[in-house]
C-alpha cells in the first residue's frame, strides 16, 4: 500500500524477496502535465509493470472496501507512503498485521512530512523505521531501525533516495522475521514526540531575515518538492542549493559575487536555482541569462 516514488523500492524489493503480493493499493490517478491527462502513482505503474493487480478506492471507510480488503486473507500487509487512512477494520485484517516504513526516529516527526521537517528543523540525524500500525497517528511498537547522519548539505531528496533503499531492505528483514516468529518489538519513548505537519504553499517563500543556517536549512528541506522561493523584481526563483558565506548586510540584499544574500545574521551563497519554466541551473549559468548584480533585493 503506497504511491509516490519513495515507497517503489519497497514494493520492488518485497518481489525480488520472493513474497507473494497478492495487491497492491495505491492512490487513485491524478491529472498532471500540460494535458491534465490522469497519471497513475509511480507505485500503480509499477505494479502494473509486475503484472501486479491494482486497487485505487478514495477511501477504506466503507463497509464494502473493508470487506473486499479482508477477503484478500493476507498475513501482512506493508505501508509505505500510502496516503490514504486505515480504520480499525483495516488494520484488524492482516493476520500478522499491518507494518509501516516511516521515515524519521519515531517518537521524532510522526506525521506527514518527516524528512522535509527534520533537515528544516536541524537534526543531525534521521533515520526509517518499519513500525506494526496502530490507531494512534504512528504511535505503535517499532520493529527495526535504519540511522543516517543530516549534515548542511543534506536535502530531502538526497535523505528520500538513501531511506527508500534502506527502507526496503529493512522491510524485507522485518518481514523475514516476523515469518520466522522472531521478531522483536519495541514500545516507542513517551519522550520527545514531534508532529511533522504537512508542508504549507506558505511556508515555501524564503524569510531572509531569519539566521542563515535557518534559510539554509529551510531551502534544502524544500529541495525538490515544493522547492522555497523568493522574488527577484518580477521573477520568481526557485532557491535550491546554498552554502554558508561571510558578510552582513540587509535581509535580501545580494552582497556578494557570484550570488551572496544576507540573512538576518550571516550569509548564504546561492548556488543552484530555477526560473519558473526552466530547469535548474548552477549559479554561474544562471547569471549570464539573469543579472542579478550587488544591491539587489530578494524578497
Amino acid at each position: 500500500m503506497g504511491t509516490p516514488p519513495f515507497a517503489v523500492p519497497t514494493l520492488e524489493a518485497l518481489i525480488a524477496a520472493g513474497h507473494e503480493v497478492t495487491a497492491v493499493y495505491s492512490q487513485p490517478p491524478r491529472p498532471s502535465g500540460r494535458g491534465h491527462k490522469l497519471q497513475p502513482s509511480a507505485v500503480q505503474a509499477a505494479a502494473e509493470a509486475h503484472r501486479l493487480a491494482v486497487r485505487t478506492p478514495l477511501s477504506l471507510k466503507g463497509a464494502e472496501e473493508q470487506a473486499a480488503f479482508a477477503a484478500l486473507r493476507l498475513d501482512a500487509a506493508v505501508v509505505v507512503a500510502y496516503g490514504l487512512l486505515l480504520p480499525k477494520a483495516v488494520l484488524a485484517a492482516p493476520r500478522l498485521g499491518c507494518f509501516n516504513l516511516h521515515a524519521s526516529l519515531l517518537p521524532r516527526w510522526r506525521g506527514a512530512a518527516p524528512i522535509h521537517r527534520a533537515i528544516m528543523a536541524g537534526d543531525g540525524e534521521t533515520g526509517v523505521m518499519v513500525m506494526r500500525m496502530e490507531e494512534g497517528l504512528d504511535t505503535g511498537p517499532v520493529l527495526d531501525t535504519f540511522r543516517v547522519a543530516v549534515d548542511d548539505r543534506t536535502t530531502t531528496g538526497d535523505l528520500q533516495d538513501v531511506l527508500a533503499r534502506e527502507g526496503a531492505s529493512l522491510m524485507v528483514r522485518a518481514l523475514d522475521r516476523l515469518a520466522k516468529g522472531e521478531a522483536r518489538e519495541a514500545a516507542q519513548a513517551a519522550d520527545g514526540v514531534t508532529y511533522a505537519k504537512k508542508i504549507l504553499p506558505e511556508e515555501a517563500r524564503i524569510d531572509w531575515s531569519k539566521p542563515a543556517h535557518a534559510v539554509l536549512r529551510h531551502i534544502h528541506g524544500l529541495n525538490p518538492a515544493p522547492g522555497a522561493w523568493a522574488m527577484a523584481g518580477e521573477a520568481r526563483l526557485k532557491i535550491l542549493r546554498v552554502a554558508l558565506a561571510p558578510g552582513r548586510g540587509a535581509p535580501g540584499a545580494v552582497i556578494g559575487a557570484p550570488l551572496v544574500v544576507a540573512c538576518g545574521e550571516g550569509a548564504v551563497a546561492i548556488e543552484e536555482l530555477q526560473r519558473a519554466g526552466r530547469g535548474a541551473q548552477g549559479v554561474a549559468e544562471f547569471l549570464r541569462g539573469f543579472a542579478l548584480p550587488a544591491g539587489s533585493v530578494l524578497v
